[in-house]
């Protein structure tokens, strides 16, 4: 008895949807170990946030401020006056300082004088003596001339007295213009002292005029001002940071990978980023460096170290570490410290195509 039709087309469509079943097997396990293998060269985490360098501005020099230029979260170019610190104590210090070297000048010139004066009176000297040896030289020679005349009676012995009181006079005086040049060398002085002291009072000037310059506070790049708390008439302190200036020129995402994904992680590996602000927009990354230690959820007393807390503690979990990836093309509206980033391993140029 041939079977009937109804049956046939039953069995038929069993068979139809048992080979859907294993088709739709094979794809779903086709794409999860595509999906797997992905994960392993392209792993994201959306344990991230935005960074970046920021830094305390805080003055030089002490002083009340008088002018206050910026506001809270406002943005400012590199150059723009911060604030103002009353800047009249440092510049009369300057002004008196500027004084005191032109006292010390006049007082250098007079002392050159009075140096060139002395250094005369020692070349005068010197000339004295050289007068003082020519005489002695002269009347030592005439006595000894004179005194083998006596025996033959051609002078007297009141010109040989004579001829020796000369000499014994010469030579005294050439011991008393001997004396008178040492003493005349010896007063010589000299202005190195007082151009010491210049030098120095013009290393205080200049610290001085420094310092003056330093009670105009600017920003020394392009930033955006947070944390302002202050107004005119705050006493600034030396050292004491005022507010913050967040480094807009450069914007990092901090994502924290697990240890497992770290090699597909190398500096420069390209990066996805995505901003829960706005996650409809893509920036693009470049691994900057990765971090090279965390404190460990179960102790330690590395201190200093970021801590990455593990989700779930009765299974062990990979450690995260924290990832800084340098963003190529921030968007100024969007990027702020701290906000909740997604960070996805961009495939290389060869997976893109």
């Amino acid at each position: 008895m041939p079977e009937p039709t109804t049956a046939r087309s039953e069995r038929k469509a069993g068979k139809l949807r048992n080979a859907g079943l294993i088709v739709v097997a094979v794809l779903a396990v086709g794409v999860v170990a595509y999906a797997l293998a992905f994960a392993d060269t392209h792993p994201r985490t959306n344990d991230a946030f935005a960074q970046a360098d920021a830094i305390g501005v805080a003055s030089q020099v002490g002083g009340r401020i008088i002018e206050l230029n910026v506001k809270d979260n406002a943005a400012v170019k590199k150059g723009d006056v911060l604030f103002t610190i009353d800047p009249r104590p440092y510049r009369f210090e300057a002004e008196r300082l500027q004084a005191q070297l032109v006292t010390l000048e006049r007082q250098i010139g007079l002392t050159q004088r009075q140096v060139d004066a002395q250094k005369f009176a020692a070349l005068a000297s010197a000339a004295s003596v050289t007068r003082a040896e020519q005489s002695a030289a002269q009347r030592e020679s005439t006595l000894s001339r004179m005194e083998p005349l006596l025996k033959g009676e051609f002078v007297t012995q009141e010109q040989v007295d004579q001829a020796r009181t000369a000499r014994d006079t010469s030579q005294s005086e050439l011991k008393a213009a001997l004396l008178e040049h040492k003493r005349a060398q010896s007063a010589v002085s000299g202005v190195d002292a007082l151009v010491a002291q210049k030098k120095e009072l013009e290393a205080a000037i200049a610290n001085a005029e420094y310092q003056l310059e330093q009670t105009v506070v600017r920003a020394p790049f392009d930033g955006r001002v947070v944390d302002l708390n202050i107004s005119e008439g705050e006493y600034a302190s030396v050292g004491r940071p005022l507010f913050t200036l967040i480094d807009t020129r450069t914007w990092y995402v901090v994502a924290n990978f697990r240890e497992t994904e770290l090699p597909s992680l190398a500096p420069g590996t390209r990066v996805r980023l995505y901003l829960m602000i706005d996650p409809r927009r893509k920036f693009s990354g470049v691994v900057d460096s990765v971090g090279w230690g965390v404190l460990p959820d179960e102790g330690g007393s590395a201190q200093g170290l970021p801590q990455v807390p593990k989700s779930i503690n009765w299974v062990h979990v990979a450690q995260r570490f924290p990832v800084r990836i340098r963003v190529t093309d921030p968007a100024p509206d969007l990027f702020r410290i701290g906000a909740s980033a997604v960070a996805v391993v961009a495939p290389s140029p060869r997976d893109d195509r």
